[in-house]
């Protein structure tokens, strides 16, 4: 099948993306895998997951362009069987084949997928009850390697309060002919006929931020978001096929999950291990990257967060004897976390020896309300660092320095905007356009935004529905724009010669190894670790590290404490904070009651703490 030319039908003689009304991911995915059947590439492999259990070589399992059509079509099968159109499925399963058919699965039934996580993983038992608290699906997906663990997590639950469990494994392929359309059920045409939106505009599925235990939030993604960004990331990476596509990324996070469907839909070669095969040996992902099976003229692609480039360096590179061949990696897109010069540097340094361009390492950014990707470099100048004055960035001005001033601050740049997407600067205060150099927040536009937060009306307001302000009279980035419907990242941002650097982050959100962590989370775990912590007066914060961002914990004292328990309760602090988050303090400060600043509120001003911090 000629990819492009497939491709190519979406967009008008504008370059604008034009999408049928009655389009869905489900539906795109059966369309491809039909041309690519009567072509004859039933039988050509497209999916191989690396298992790690048994070896640490690891052991390929393949499944052919047919055996995934049928493993998903035999989920959605027995889904239509026990649910109904719009119910909500949780997956919950490590990396494997069979998230990957559970997840198309209910988008084919007709349902909505809420990509989630086996509960084994430490650190993240609340946040799986509040999602589920949230958003109540009906059905879980799992495997069984993940079952036990699924179970164990509903224990405490009443059976008949229960969502149904299906072991996405244990179902036969038997069960795939008798899958139906949704729409041509009975159910689909009464929901047809009553509609207010067409299927392309209908849920595809929640994706839920991965850091707020208590409150989380779930991004709505429509099918004409997810449809959109799929096609503005085809063009903007200008991808060159045939590909391949080589991931450990945990199938729960945006990029993960993504990518996994838009290689799924299109049929694209697939290759996925766990996070935690990655982990333990970074010279997996390094190995598959450059492995060579006589597959010529294809290109090999990645995308993994910042700290994986400092990992692969470090335990990845070739021992005596051994050699590396990275001609065919044309793209090695970071993002999830901010890009550091010397992450990029000690790869290249590392692998550049090993036919490794340059220009594969592509600093990106993007979030989970603009479905994925935001802006990505789109010129041969990449990856490029620039210094600023941080004097002068402190103050919203981005100047260019040298490299070895005593004030130059690196930053990568993150590219160009992918069209069609409307991306500029603005006063946070104002809404005013602001012009190059000058940092503001980042608000973004386009068909590829999610439709809001599930439930939560004011916030999804707040983010996804604002007004622009003045723009510059001469020069404006989104000429031809509305002025209405901008989405408003809590990214703060800078635009110099026309790339793109992320400076900070007007949210307090914390990213680390790349996971996002609200800091009130850990506030709340640390007030509840000792009787130590004066109760609300807790202020949580990341630094710069090395090569990922550092947890520092600042803590006032409880009255009745004496600081000669100091070191007690920074034990017990740091205990409970990496049991329930997966992440250490780099650094737990105690001081006295009231020495913590806050807001004329009364609220912790977590900024001033940060910068009082690392002013020593």
């Amino acid at each position: 099948m000629d990819l492009k030319a497939a491709m190519s039908q979406f967009f008008n003689d504008k370059g604008e993306i034009v999408l049928a009304p009655q389009l869905t991911l489900a539906g795109l995915a059966e369309l491809m895998y039909q041309g690519d059947l009567q072509l004859g590439g039933g039988e050509r492999p497209c999916l191989r997951f690396w298992d790690f259990s048994e070896s640490r070589e690891g052991a390929p399992v393949d499944f052919t362009r047919t055996e995934i059509n049928t493993r998903i079509k035999a989920v959605a099968a027995r889904l239509q069987q026990v649910g109904k159109i719009g119910d909500r499925v949780a997956i919950l399963a490590n990396n494997s084949p069979e998230y990957i058919f559970g997840f198309v699965g209910a988008l084919y039934a007709g349902m909505t997928p809420v990509p989630l996580y086996d509960p084994s993983e430490p650190g993240h038992a609340d946040h799986l009850k509040a999602v589920f608290a949230d958003c109540e699906p009906s059905f879980v997906l799992t495997n069984t390697g993940s079952a036990q663990a699924v179970r164990e997590h509903f224990t405490e639950i009443p059976s008949r309060e229960r969502p149904r469990i299906i072991a996405v494994d244990t179902l036969p392929d038997t069960l795939a002919p008798s899958y139906m359309n949704p729409m041509m059920t009975l159910q689909g045409q009464q929901l047809m006929a009553s509609a207010t939106t067409m299927p392309v505009d209908q849920p595809a599925f929640l994706q839920y931020t991965s850091g707020s235990t208590r409150t989380p939030a779930g991004v709505l993604l429509t099918n004409r978001s997810i449809l959109t960004n799929v096609l503005q990331i085809f063009t903007a990476a200008r991808l060159r096929t045939p590909l391949r596509l080589v991931s450990w990324l945990p199938l729960h996070h945006d990029m993960g999950i993504i990518l996994a469907t838009f290689v799924t839909i299109l049929g694209l070669p697939n290759e996925i291990m766990t996070p935690r095969d990655f982990i333990q040996q970074p010279k997996r992902w390094v190995e598959q990257l450059t492995r060579r099976d006589g597959d010529d003229g294809v290109s090999v692609y990645t995308v993994i967060p910042n700290f994986a480039l400092e990992l692969a360096a470090r335990y990845g590179a070739p021992k005596d004897g051994e050699t590396y061949d990275f001609s065919a990696v044309d793209g090695i897109i970071i993002g999830s976390e901010p890009v550091t010069e010397k992450a990029l540097e000690s790869f290249y340094s590392t692998f550049g020896q090993y036919q490794l361009e340059r220009t594969a390492l592509r600093p990106s950014y993007g979030l989970a309300e603009a479905s994925l990707l935001v802006t990505t470099p789109q010129t041969t100048e990449r990856p490029l660092i620039s210094y600023f004055d941080r004097d002068q960035l402190a103050e919203g001005t981005a100047v260019t320095v040298d490299k070895d001033s005593d004030k130059a601050v690196a930053f990568a740049s993150n590219g160009q905007v992918v069209r069609p997407q409307a991306l500029t600067v603005v006063d946070p205060a104002t809404r005013a356009e602001l012009p190059d150099g000058q940092v503001g927040e980042l608000w973004v536009k386009g068909d590829n935004l999610a439709a809001g937060y599930l439930g939560r009306e004011e916030e999804t307001a707040a983010t996804f529905h604002n007004t622009l302000g003045e723009r510059l009279a001469d020069g404006s980035r989104v000429d031809g724009a509305p002025d209405d419907g901008w989405m408003a990242t809590g990214d703060l941002g800078v635009i110099v010669d026309g790339h793109t650097y992320i400076t900070g982050r007007l949210k307090d959100l914390i990213v680390i190894a790349g996971r996002n962590h609200y800091p009130q989370d850990i506030e709340f775990t640390v007030m509840n670790a000792t009787d130590h912590v004066r109760p609300d007066s807790v202020a949580a914060f990341s630094v710069e590290g090395d090569d990922v961002e550092k947890l520092i914990l600042v803590i006032e004292r409880d009255d009745k404490a004496d600081a000669s328990g100091d070191a007690a309760a920074t034990e017990a602090v740091r205990a409970a904070v990496t049991s329930a988050h997966g992440v250490t303090p780099a650094d737990i400060r105690f001081v006295g009651p009231n020495e913590i600043n806050r807001s004329s509120a009364g609220k912790i001003a977590r900024r001033v703490v940060q910068k009082a911090y690392l002013a020593g």
